[in-house]
């Protein structure tokens, strides 16, 4: 795809405020940038607060200083999702109308306990509470437990082409299971929240780590139900430390203070990445505008040509 305006196009920050980020983080990052720009879209920045009790302001604040300071910008926002309550009420009212969500009083170990795990990605909800009547769930509500909300999913496949993985489809029923919409907390689940921001903010393009592919379905089957267009999809390997180990923020794997310690400026974190990530062919220093020169999706069969993870060193 060339560099063509395309005003249209939108692609979206999307960081959690619970940490400083790492090179995953950043790597997820770039490539959002840079596949929105190389085909003259614009970036949102989006703060995903949805966890009241990790997220905290000083992470949020500290994000929007470090994304500036590696030349990430981003044209419209940020946009937190703490303030977006009333939307995501509304999207639900809609599920609810179609009678197509139901409570659930599952607790955490009554999940891992009647769940089976699909592919090693997650459990498999089995249905539990779909079948509840309405005097049950009254005498439970009664009794002061507290329920989450599940969206009820047809024995249906949801497929799509993603610019990265290529062709992807999940059978909801047998792959998920009904899924939470809101939790059992009173807030709001990530599914719902990120379809409908996504839309509020006119997404066309979202870059993730390939971890979320399997959320996608899900999140495809939601804009359906909601009337939203369906954004492509680019899932890119994961930078991992040693032994195939995930980046994390909480072992502050690879951190951004960490990174500029060690490669001495924000053009040395980001050409460090972008060399180990195949996007140059020499570790040196780089701008986001240098790494964008030539840049083009069409590069995708090559840079990921088996789609493995990506050491980090």
């Amino acid at each position: 795809m060339g560099s063509a305006e395309n005003p249209r196009l939108k692609g979206r920050f999307a960081p959690s405020p619970t940490g400083r980020m790492h090179a995953g983080n950043i790597y997820a990052s770039l490539m959002a940038w840079l596949v929105a720009k190389s085909r003259g879209g614009s970036m949102v920045l989006r703060i995903e607060d949805l966890d009241r009790e990790r997220s905290k302001p000083t992470f949020a604040d500290q994000v929007q200083r470090d994304y500036e300071m590696l030349g990430l910008a981003w044209d419209e926002g940020p946009v937190f999702q703490h303030d977006r309550d009333d939307a995501y009420r509304q999207a639900l009212d809609v599920l609810r109308e179609h009678r197509l969500v139901y409570p659930c009083f599952c607790s955490r170990a009554d999940l891992h306990a009647a769940s089976a795990p699909h592919r090693g990605e997650k459990l498999v909800y089995p249905g539990t509470c779909r079948g509840l009547g309405a005097a049950e769930v009254r005498r439970r509500l009664e009794e002061r437990r507290a329920a989450a909300l599940r969206l009820s999913v047809p024995d249906e496949t949801v497929s799509f082409v993603d610019l990265v993985q290529g062709p992807y489809g999940q059978n909801l029923a047998a792959e998920c299971g009904d899924f939470l919409v809101k939790r059992s907390d009173g807030a709001f689940a990530y599914q719902l929240a990120v379809v409908v921001d996504d839309a509020a903010c006119g997404v066309s393009s979202v870059v993730r780590g390939v971890d979320l592919l399997c959320s996608t379905p899900q999140q495809i089957y939601l804009q359906r139900l909601l009337g939203f267009s369906q954004p492509e999809y680019a899932h890119v390997p994961l930078l991992v430390a040693q032994r195939d180990r995930r980046l994390s923020k909480r072992d502050r794997d690879a951190s951004l203070e960490e990174l500029m310690a060690r490669y001495g400026s924000p053009r040395g974190v980001l050409g460090h990445i972008a060399f180990v990530a195949g996007l140059q062919d020499e570790d040196a220093p780089a701008t986001p505008e240098q790494l964008l020169q030539g840049f083009s999706t069409d590069a995708f069969p090559r840079m990921f040509p088996d789609k493995v993870q990506i050491p980090f060193r």
